[in-house]
């Protein structure tokens, strides 16, 4: 290694255990008993290792009922969002009409709003519409175009594809639609990709969103499930922390493996929106 790399190494080396040490700690105490899990001193590497913990804290709440609330409601979240981002991003990309600069302003300062700050109005909205405990309000809003970040990730990556391709196939004949779902969504997979990792992330960790509008337990997403299991599992020695981070290690499994199956073309499409 070149010397004038040993401090941005360091530097790398530094960020990377201060990122992973909450990971590794969940982990120990998800494998600790409960009677060591108060015991003095901080100790990463448990003295009897407990794996029951793991099979005890799934059946302790309906955990695979959960797990499958999370699962429908973030993958139809992902593919609302693809279908509504994408064309959005690609008309203010590539089709030029007046006054739709303003339009792409304004749905960016869309981002500036909490949800806490529109929840109101917006829960009247799915009141109104009889929306109220079901999974509508969590999914529908997708499939609208409401994810302002998607649209602009996509819209700069397609703002950075070669218009001589596109024009090569307007001169074929395509039409704007053919040339989008042929030439611009493959050349921006990694865009793609991106936007739909962090879709799901969004959905998968959303502990708001379910605890407005889902009121029925058997309709309870995984964090909001959670969140009851801490509430309710408490004793009279305590919490037991290692069934809970038992079932949180579970819980971020799917999150950590589609992060390593996307992590080539999620790098990529960070890296390369936006150059132009």
């Amino acid at each position: 290694m070149k010397p004038r790399l040993v401090p941005a190494f360091a530097v790398l080396v530094v960020g990377l255990i201060v990122c992973l040490a909450p990971l590794a700690w969940m982990i120990s105490t998800s494998l600790k008993p409960f009677d060591e899990l108060f015991k003095g001193g901080i100790s990463l590497i448990p003295q009897h290792t407990r794996f029951e913990n793991y099979s005890d804290s799934l059946r302790t709440f309906d955990f695979l009922r959960a797990f499958g609330n999370s699962v429908f409601v973030a993958v139809l979240t992902v593919l609302g969002t693809l279908a509504s981002s994408i064309p959005a991003a690609y008309a203010f990309a590539r089709l030029k009409a007046k006054g739709s600069s303003w339009v792409f302003y304004g749905l960016l300062a869309t981002m500036m709003l909490p949800g806490q700050i529109t929840i109101i109005p917006v829960f009247r909205l799915f009141a109104s519409l009889g929306m109220i405990d079901t999974y509508a309000p969590l999914i529908v809003p997708a499939w609208l175009g409401t994810n302002a970040f998607a649209v602009f990730l996509l819209r700069q990556f397609f703002r950075s594809l070669p218009e001589e391709t596109m024009e090569a196939a307007r001169l074929d004949g395509a039409n704007e639609g053919l040339i989008l779902v042929r030439i611009a969504v493959p050349l921006a997979r990694p865009a793609v990709v991106t936007v739909a990792v962090f879709a799901f992330l969004g959905s998968w960790n959303d502990l708001w969103g379910p605890l407005v509008y889902l009121h029925r337990e058997e309709r309870m997403t995984l964090p909001v499930a959670l969140v009851n299991f801490v509430g309710s599992s408490g004793t009279v020695q305590g919490t037991p922390w290692n069934l809970v981070m038992a079932a949180s290690v579970v819980t971020v499994l799917p999150a950590v493996l589609l992060f390593a199956f996307c992590q080539r073309s999620f790098v990529a499409g960070i890296a390369t929106t936006g150059m132009k």
